[in-house]
C-alpha cells in the first residue's frame, strides 16, 4: 500500500478553454516569472492536503452525493499576489453556483474529519509564479461552462511538479 497522497479539488478545464488559456502563459515576456506548465492548469476549488487512502475513500463516497447544476464561469481579470510572486486569472464576480459547489466541497473535507479552508475564497487559474509583477495588458474574457468538478493529486518528479486527475463527477440537476 502506498503512502499519502497530496489532494485537491478542482475544475479542470477542457481543451478548447485550455486552448484559449495558453498564450496567456507568454505574459512572462513583461512580468517575468516562470510559465505555469499548460497540463497543469485548473482551478483549485479546495486543497487538501496529504491524506492516506482511507480518508481519500470518505471524500470520494461524500462528494457522490454533492448535486448541483452545471453554471457559467466567466474569467475576466488578471491578479498579482506579491508575497508568492503569482500572476494568476480569476473572476470580477464570483457566480453563486460556484460557492455553492466550493461550500458543499468544504463540507464534505469537514466531513471527513480534515480542516477545511477558512480564508475567503478567491477563484483563480495561476499562470506564472515567481513573476515580478502584474501583466500590463488587459485581461480576455474567457467564458467556461462548468459541468464537472475532479479530485487531483499533485506529484513531485525530478521534472517539477505535475496533477493528475484521479477522479471526476459531473454536475447535474437534482431531477434525475
Amino acid at each position: 500500500m502506498s503512502g499519502p497522497s497530496r489532494l485537491f479539488f478542482a475544475l479542470w478545464p477542457d481543451e478548447a478553454l485550455r486552448g484559449s488559456l495558453v498564450p496567456l502563459l507568454k505574459l512572462q515576456r513583461g512580468c517575468g516569472g516562470r510559465p505555469h506548465p499548460p497540463a497543469n492548469l485548473h482551478l483549485t476549488l479546495n486543497f487538501i492536503g496529504s491524506i492516506e487512502a482511507q480518508t481519500r475513500d470518505c471524500l470520494e463516497q461524500a462528494a457522490d452525493a454533492i448535486v448541483l447544476p452545471p453554471f457559467a464561469l466567466t474569467l475576466d481579470r488578471f491578479g498579482y499576489w506579491p508575497r508568492p510572486r503569482v500572476v494568476w486569472l480569476g473572476c470580477s464576480e464570483t457566480p453563486s453556483p460556484l460557492a455553492a459547489l466550493v461550500g458543499a466541497l468544504n463540507a464534505v473535507v469537514e466531513g471527513c474529519g480534515l480542516q477545511p479552508e477558512r480564508r475567503p475564497y478567491h477563484p483563480h487559474l495561476t499562470l506564472l509564479r515567481k513573476a515580478r509583477q502584474m501583466p500590463m495588458v488587459e485581461a480576455p474574457t474567457l467564458h467556461w461552462l462548468v459541468d464537472a468538478f475532479v479530485l487531483a493529486e499533485s506529484l513531485s518528479t525530478p521534472a517539477g511538479v505535475e496533477y493528475r486527475v484521479l477522479r471526476r463527477w459531473c454536475l447535474r440537476n437534482g431531477d434525475r
